[in-house]
């Protein structure tokens, strides 16, 4: 189940928990950032093993439009992440919401 600007500005007012990451190159994430951990799309899905810790966990992943987290989202379901959630629209809706 994906996750909308809307809700996720909620989760973050709210200070849930949840493991937040920004799949987006580490340039793109300093000119504009949510707060999320930075782990860029190549190294999430070459080092996926270190976050085998969270795969019970909520975890929200984003980009710039949702494409790339979308990406992430399925290859991590398949590794066996149960609470993957893409940012719908990614960086772009947040900002628009």
């Amino acid at each position: 189940m994906d996750i909308t600007a809307k809700e996720l500005k909620e989760k973050l007012e709210r200070g849930d928990h949840f493991l937040f990451i920004d799949v987006r190159e580490k340039w793109e994430h300093e000119k504009s950032s949510l707060g999320a951990q930075n782990i860029p799309l190549n190294q999430l899905i070459k080092n996926l093993s270190e976050l085998a810790s969270y795969k019970n966990e909520e975890i929200v992943v984003h980009c710039q439009t949702g494409q790339r987290s979308g990406m992430v989202k399925l290859v991590m379901k398949a590794a066996g992440f149960t609470q993957v959630r893409n940012l719908i629209g990614g960086i772009e809706a947040f900002f628009n919401v």
